[in-house]
């Protein structure tokens, strides 16, 4: 089967419901980000498990926690493809929501508190983990469109919110767990 229809050649796309929308649409704009979020961490998951050959489990034990958020993004869009709250679809609800709550503050306890701006740098899966939070800071913008425009998503809004925290600690994490210290910004004259 393939995924080649045609179908969009017209600037439209098929949401979950039948109805077409414009690719500009801002709930097209808001899953099409949450896409590319998922994408992002499949990048930071390729990092994490190329030191399987290093031997650093410390790094390696990320892959499951990326696992789950990369399948949570999938619900993410698939709430987002579906506005109509009458149609079953996965939804985004409290449960998401504390356990990526959750999963910040179990990292964030192991790492040295902050008392400047980090640059988002050091290794390939930390710099990756600090530029899938910038997607993800994109996608949680573009929702807020939506919840401006009267729609109901404050439960998307609040899980994309607590993900971006979740992924800027993981990317502090990941480099701890590589001995790279924070860089930190230094305040010019």
């Amino acid at each position: 089967m393939s995924i080649v229809t045609g179908s969009g050649d017209d600037g439209k796309s098929q949401m979950y419901s039948g109805e077409r929308i414009t690719k500009h649409h801002p709930r097209l704009e808001a899953y099409g980000t949450v896409d590319e979020a998922q994408c992002a961490l499949g990048l930071v998951r390729a990092y994490v498990n190329s030191t399987r050959d290093e031997g650093n489990t410390a790094i390696q034990n990320f892959d499951p926690l990326l696992k789950r958020v990369q399948e949570d993004l999938y619900i993410v869009g698939a709430d987002l493809a579906t506005p109509d709250p009458n149609m079953q679809v996965p939804r985004v609800g409290p449960l998401m929501i504390s356990l990526v709550t959750h999963e910040y503050e179990r990292l964030e306890e192991s790492l040295t508190p902050l008392t400047s701006f980090i640059l988002p740098s050091g290794t390939r899966a930390a710099s990756a983990c600090f530029w899938a939070r910038s997607v993800v800071r994109r996608a949680e913008r573009e929702v807020s469109v939506l919840l401006g425009n009267g729609e109901k998503v404050n439960d998307i809004l609040i899980y994309l919110n607590r993900l971006g925290d979740l992924l800027f600690i993981a990317g502090r994490a990941l480099n701890a767990g590589e001995g790279f210290i924070d860089e930190t910004v230094g305040v010019k004259d």
